[in-house]
């Protein structure tokens, strides 16, 4: 039987810790075969990669063969579900400034009964039926 998910890690959280920010060490222990990625937050990841002049599909291929963080990672898919559970979260999240990254991050945590991992220290404010990690102190 395939162990549930534990966790759904934001894009800043892998972020920090490819770029070795500030809390990017703390990562490691959310990263196993128990944690993933929303294809929306995979998107922003590859983005901000490309960003930052790196090809985003050699940096994804790196990322997920576990190359780039020491651990294979989930892409989990952003389906209608996903999506109607992300705009539920636009009333709750607003005055924290939340991006649909965001939301996307949490809405699939919430489905799976899983945690969320971020950098975005704003996430600690939230009473949304989510367990929050905040890699940044």
């Amino acid at each position: 039987m395939k162990r549930p998910l534990e966790f759904v890690l934001d894009a800043s959280a892998i972020l920090a810790f490819l770029k070795r920010e500030a809390g990017g060490a703390g990562v490691h222990r959310f990263l196993d075969r128990r944690s993933g990625i929303s294809a929306v937050n995979w998107a922003e990841t590859l983005t901000k990669l490309a960003d930052s002049g790196e090809d985003p599909l050699t940096a994804g291929v790196r990322i997920r063969s576990g190359e780039m963080l020491g651990a294979s990672l989930a892409i989990l898919p952003f389906g209608d579900r996903e999506a109607g559970e992300t705009a539920c979260l636009r009333k709750a999240t607003h005055l924290q400034g939340l991006s649909l990254g965001d939301r996307a991050c949490l809405a699939t945590a919430r489905l799976l009964k899983a945690a969320a991992v971020t950098a975005d220290r704003s996430w600690s404010k939230l009473d949304i039926g989510v367990q929050i990690h905040v890699i940044r102190t």
